[in-house]
Parts: C-alpha cells; structure tokens; sequence
C-alpha cells in the first residue's frame, strides 16, 4: 500500500464499526499510478454495501494528496448478511445460492483455460483474441488470472494509468483491435494479489458485469489456471459458449487438461476442442523441426474424449520475443500467425455450431 494513500485513509472510518478502515482490514490494495489513485475497498463483514457513503469520503481523501487528480473506488464483492441455510432437499445435497444471472457480454463467450500453470494459456488466449480482431470481429479478452495477468504484457500495456469508470460502465482499453481487462491495470508492478477465493470470484463476476464492452462478437476469457473456486464460479455463473483447452503434448501437461475438461463436464459447458502449444521447436536458424515436448499428445486425447482438435501451435524464438514486446504473434502472417488464425476460427466455428438454433421441422 503506497504510505501517502496510507496516511490519507486513516482519517475515514467505517460507519459499521467506527475503526479507520486501515484498522478495520477494509482497504485490500491502494496504488498510485501516475495521476491517478486507485483503492480496492472490501465488503463489510455484514450488513448492506456502504460504498455510496465511503467512496465520497475516500476520494476527497486522496485527491487531497499533492499530485493527485483523480481516483477510483472499487468494492471487490459484497456479501448479505448470512441467512441460515435451509435443509436441502431430497437429490440436492449440494445446491448453491441463486446468484443474479450476469448478462451475456458478446454474441459468443469462449473461455481459454489449462489445469495448470506453465502451458502457455495466457499467450494463447491473448493471440485467438488478436486473431480474430484481425479477421475483422469486434473481440473483447477479460483477463481473469486474478494472481498472474498476463493481458497488460502481452499487449503492451504495462504503464497504461489504469482503468476509467464512467456512467457506462468500466471503460475496458484497447490494443491491436482488442478491448481488454484485467486487474493488472489496477496494479504496480510486481505487485501481488493477496485476496482468498469468493474475493477472486467477486472481482472476475464485477468485471463482467459493470465493463463497457459495447457490441461484441466475441469474448475470450483467460481462466485462472487449475480447477478452484475462480474457475467454478465462471462456469457456474457466466453465459460461456465453450471452453479451448491448452495442453503441451507430454503426458504430465495432459494429466491436468483432463482435470480441467472434467470441471467443465461437471458444470455442463462444453469443450469446444484441445490446442496443443509447444507442439514443436521452429529453429529460427535453420528452419529445423523438433518435438522436445513430445508430439500428438493432445491430438490423441481430443479424438478419445470425441472433441474437436483445434490445433497446433508452434514453439519459436519470434513467439517468445513479440510476447515480451506486447505485440501478439497473430497479426503477422507465417506459420505462428497462420497457426493461431487457424486456432481461432475452428474455436470460433465450433462454438458457433453449438449455438446454432436447430432449423424448423414443417410437417405438411
């Protein structure tokens, strides 16, 4: 927590408690980014959302700091008062709360996701978003790897001043043709994301439901790596279309995809296909293929759980390089922007096969 927001938020109390809200452990992250301070507000323990009452008061605290101009005040989740759950019924021994349904951000919802770190998830999502921007679609990619964003990077976003909200909404930024979120706007850097599980699910559920995405085809989500509480309230509560699974081709990689893919059976979204990434060394040398990974890992694996395959991705130096630039992969042409268009369209085709209202049966 920068000490000056430190200092200036000492003075405002919570009503609930009358504490600071320093003392009272309300203030999960408060950053100073350029001209602009941004503060992470959590729930209150119990009892209605107090945001209308303490943003007022938080603001006029921190724009009293020297070189500040504006700030934004976020409430991460809220809780009701606790009810006293009733007896579940008969077949039902794990029914969950009603939630109020998030309304669908895109004409498709794809989510990108691995069961586990390591596999490239994140470069992938980015580039089928930048694939299909530059196919012509309006794309929008929510970045919900809360403890890992890897979105400001990969797209060259790293000192953006952070996110605007306006009447509309949280106005999502925009690179290479696509609208993105993600909490690293909200960070310095380096800075980690110290929240339990609901608050991670909370802050994923507010940034789909209060963005500005405007009219979008397509919505890539960046799932959190593993199979936690992030990942279920997204499968739970999100309209999603259907899931791309990222896989290496080794044996150990696909060991995890298939705990991910059976999350995704368990809360009845379908899969829409494997991409196998690494799938094989490019040398920028002599042009040379080899499979360090292994290969045809994931190609297997989608034929034996009857979904689609939807393609390889290769491993090469210019991958890596333009990901460290913030210039994904997919806007040039050649086999690694070729791989990643091919990826994408079969992604999008199949999750717009599934949608596709069954045609009219007229008896005579």
């Amino acid at each position: 927590m920068d000490n000056r927001l430190r200092a200036a938020l000492s003075s405002v109390t919570e009503q609930q408690s009358g504490r600071g809200l320093i003392d009272a452990g309300r203030i999960e992250t408060a950053n100073i980014s350029g001209e602009t301070a941004t503060i992470l507000l959590a729930p209150p323990v119990a009892g209605k959302s107090d945001l209308a009452t303490l943003q007022p008061q938080i603001e006029a605290a921190a724009n009293a700091i020297d070189g500040i101009e504006r700030t934004r005040v976020i409430m991460t989740e809220h809780s009701e008062t606790p009810k006293a759950p009733k007896s579940p019924k008969a077949g039902h021994k794990h029914a969950r709360p009603k939630t109020a349904p998030i309304q669908k951000p895109a004409k498709q919802v794809l989510v990108v996701a691995s069961g586990k770190g390591g596999v490239g998830k994140s470069t992938v999502a980015a580039n089928i978003a930048a694939a299909l921007a530059r196919d012509g679609k309006a794309v929008g990619l929510l970045d919900a790897d809360i403890y890992g964003p890897s979105a400001p990077r990969l797209f060259g976003l790293n000192d953006v001043p952070g996110l605007r909200k306006t009447d509309d909404g949280v106005q999502p930024l925009e690179a290479h043709g696509v609208k993105i979120i993600s909490i690293g706007f909200m960070l310095k850097p380096g800075a980690a994301v110290v929240w339990r599980g609901p608050m991670v699910s909370g802050a994923i559920k507010q940034f789909l439901a209060d963005t500005d995405w405007g009219e979008l085809d397509v919505l890539v989500i960046d799932m959190p790596p593993g199979t936690g509480d992030a990942q279920l309230a997204i499968a739970q509560d999100v309209p999603v279309d259907g899931a791309v699974i990222v896989s290496t081709p080794q044996d150990l990689a696909l060991d995890d995809a298939r705990k991910a893919i059976a999350l995704f059976d368990q809360t009845h979204v379908p899969v829409l296909g494997i991409v196998e990434n690494m799938s094989a060394f490019l040398c920028p040398h002599c042009g040379e293929t080899s499979h360090i990974f292994g290969h045809g890992g994931a190609r297997a694996e989608a034929a034996a759980i009857g979904v689609e395959f939807l393609g390889e991705i290769p491993l090469h130096l210019d991958l890596r390089k333009r990901s460290d630039e913030g210039l994904p992969a997919a806007l040039e042409d050649g086999p690694i922007g070729d791989a990643f268009l091919r990826t994408a369209k079969a992604a999008l085709t199949a999750a717009e096969t599934l949608t596709k209202p069954a045609p009219e049966i007229i008896f005579d």
